[in-house]
Parts: structure tokens; C-alpha cells; sequence
């Protein structure tokens, strides 16, 4: 009888013992996956554009999905160069050329990586609702009464502010160039698009506006902000020696402006870039996945 119960005894203490080893084992084998999912920290530089935003956030989740942790850093288009130079950044998802950012291209373009282009044809210069009976700049001083001599642009620094200025001079303008902020601007055109006043405005495409609003640009026969630029995208040196398959990734990666624009409408619904990205994500799940390949 007490042989019969030192078996019974010791056959539970193994039992216990495998279940417990198996647990470990299991403990083990999640921690060891979720090691092997962590791929690494990738610190993007972006500015505060809309289309910007909404692209970097997009990568975000889409990296993440992947095991990457990503980080977000706001700043001037400068500062992102500068960090990218340095190798403070990883990855900035934007660079506007041949014009827009030309001169930081040439200050810093023997310490960074130039990628694939994702966007083609984008545009810059000034911007009416459609309902205006305008075309080209040549027409705007004849037309001064109607827009209170008024253009209202965005961030002082903003190359597109510097352009605008070199058009008032080059057209010999008789307007002041209102120096404020992407918000504020389309709050103005918001506000005057919906009683249908007349307002002009500095803008760039791509952006979510044109999704929303009739605008058009008007001609510059001088072309004083020049030929469209090509958007690119750019890490730090060594980047791709480290991360291959994130540089092969990205450069898969084609927007247009109805995806583009797609994607930015859903961000200004939901106020959340995140949400939206992962919103657009599901709902262009094959074109993302030729992006993944």
C-alpha cells in the first residue's frame, strides 16, 4: 500500500514538473518571438504639412506592423536635413526637387541618401476658388479691389512664402503678403470658399484641399515658382546597409493625388493621423501590399 501511494506521489510530481517546464518553455518561446519582432528603433524627421503628416503616420503603422518602433519628429524642413546629415534621423519622408529644396539638397547633398521618387508632378504658387473670374497672376492687379490687395500665405520661413514674395516683385504686385500659418490660411479659405468670396492663397499640391474645394492655380507665365518638383524621399548615410528591407519597401511606394488625397481627407475627419492611416490602410490593403513585396 505505501509503495502504491510513493508511486501515485511521484508520478504527480513529475507530471507537475512537465507542466511547469512546458510553461517556461512557452514563457520562453513568446519572449523570444516578441525579441525577434522588435526589428529596431527607425526615427523619421518630418515636417508639419498635411501630406506629410499623413505619410509619415501611414509608414508608422505600416513599420510597425512589421516589428519596427517607430518615432515621429516634428520640425523645420532645416533641422530634418540637418539631423539626417548627421544621422541623428533615420528617414525623411519628404524632399520637393528639382526647386523647392534645392538649396538644402545642396548644402547637404554629400551627406545624405537620395531615394525613389513616391509622388510625382507637385504644385506650388497661388491658389483662387474656381468661381473666380481670374487666371493668371498678370491679372491680379487689375483685380486688387476684390481681394482687398490681400494674399494670405502661411509660415514666414516657408520657401513658398519666399517664392510668393519674389512674385510680387517679379509681376510688380500691389498686394502684402499676410504671413501666417497652414491653419490659419485654410481657415481663411474655408471661410470665403463658403460664402463664395474671393480670396487667394499661397498653396502646394499635394494636399487634401484640392479633395475638398474647386481651386485652381493661377498661370504663371514667368514661372517664378518654377517647374513642378518630384517628391523623394531620403535616409542617412548607411541606412539601407542596415535596413534593406525597409529602403526596398519604400522605394515600392507610389501615391498619386487621389490616394494621396484620399488619405489626408480621412486624416482632417478624424483629427487622428493614426486612425486615418490605419483607416486608409484597410481600405487599400492590395495597393500597400505591392508596397510590402
Amino acid at each position: 500500500m505505501k509503495k502504491r501511494l510513493l508511486l501515485i506521489v511521484t508520478m504527480l510530481f513529475v507530471v507537475i514538473l512537465l507542466v511547469s517546464c512546458a510553461g517556461g518553455n512557452a514563457e520562453n518561446n513568446k519572449n523570444t518571438k516578441q525579441a525577434t519582432d522588435n526589428k529596431g528603433k527607425l526615427r523619421f524627421g518630418i515636417n508639419n504639412w498635411a501630406e506629410n503628416v499623413a505619410v509619415s503616420n501611414m509608414w508608422k503603422v505600416l513599420l510597425e506592423e512589421e516589428g519596427y518602433e517607430i518615432e515621429l519628429n516634428t520640425l523645420e524642413k532645416s533641422p530634418v536635413w540637418t539631423g539626417i546629415a548627421q544621422g541623428d534621423l533615420d528617414i525623411a519622408p519628404e524632399v520637393w526637387l528639382p526647386i523647392t529644396d534645392e538649396p538644402l539638397y545642396e548644402e547637404y547633398k554629400d551627406d545624405v541618401e537620395l531615394k525613389e521618387i513616391w509622388y510625382e508632378e507637385t504644385g506650388l504658387g497661388l491658389a483662387v476658388p474656381s468661381y473666380m473670374d481670374i487666371n493668371s497672376l498678370e491679372e491680379l492687379n487689375d483685380n486688387k479691389s476684390k481681394f482687398d490687395s490681400k494674399i494670405v500665405g502661411i509660415d514666414a520661413g516657408a520657401s513658398l512664402m519666399g517664392l510668393t514674395r519674389d512674385a510680387i516683385e517679379e509681376y510688380g504686385l500691389d498686394y502684402e503678403l499676410i504671413e501666417s500659418s497652414e491653419t490659419a490660411m485654410l481657415s481663411e479659405l474655408q471661410n470665403a470658399y463658403e460664402n463664395e468670396e474671393p480670396i487667394v492663397v499661397t498653396l502646394w499640391n499635394p494636399h487634401w484641399v484640392f479633395s475638398e474645394y474647386d481651386l485652381k492655380y493661377l498661370e504663371d507665365p514667368k514661372k517664378v515658382y518654377g517647374e513642378a518638383d518630384d517628391i523623394y524621399f531620403m535616409t542617412r548615410k548607411g541606412f539601407e546597409d542596415e535596413y534593406p528591407e525597409v529602403v526596398k519597401w519604400l522605394n515600392n511606394w507610389k501615391m498619386d493625388d487621389d490616394s494621396l488625397g484620399e488619405l489626408m481627407a480621412i486624416g482632417q475627419e478624424l483629427d487622428d493621423p493614426v486612425e486615418a492611416a490605419k483607416q486608409w490602410i484597410e481600405e487599400n490593403r492590395d495597393l500597400v501590399d505591392e508596397w510590402m513585396q
